[in-house]
């Protein structure tokens, strides 16, 4: 994969939305892209693992946390499963937890931070909505561009 999220930028300026949100990079791809998934929950993270449980077809799972670092939404064993259904990588606007093992797994994972708490599995959530965080908004379908810089969201592959 050989974009630049700033090149991205200065060349689609007028297509392309920055997600305004400072976010760790984990697992050993720091740069990823693919279609969006959404999947919008609140210290569950049951609806994250049955996304990730289906084929991710090169798709980039994008996870509404609501911001909390209270718990982690995405840990080793999801994040090995997400790379063994071929996800491209997730985006977590929560906290992951086995950073360690994670930053050894060939994935990329963008998250708020880590926290070794695991989240609560009651089946609460939504799954493949627009999701409204970091100044803009995720549709499900749309393009995302992760890298060292930052996310940038296309409603097109550039």
């Amino acid at each position: 994969m050989t974009f630049s999220t700033a090149d991205l930028h200065d060349t689609h300026e007028s297509k392309v939305r920055v997600a305004n949100v400072l976010m760790q990079s984990y697992g050993q791809k720091a740069r990823f892209s693919g279609p969006i998934a959404t999947v919008k929950c609140f210290e569950d993270n049951s609806l994250v693992r049955a996304a990730l449980e289906e084929p991710g077809n090169g798709r980039v799972l994008v996870v509404d946390g609501g911001g909390s670092i209270r718990c982690a939404l995405v840990g080793d064993k999801l994040a090995a499963l997400a790379l063994n259904n071929g996800w491209t990588g997730l985006v977590v606007h929560g906290c992951i937890r086995d950073a360690a093992v994670i930053a050894t797994l060939n994935t990329g994972i963008k998250a708020l931070g880590t926290n070794p708490r695991r989240s609560v599995k009651q089946g609460q959530g939504e799954r493949d909505i627009p999701l409204a965080f970091a100044d803009t908004i995720f549709m499900p379908g749309h393009w995302l561009y992760a890298d060292e810089d930052g996310i940038l969201l296309s409603s097109a592959e550039l």
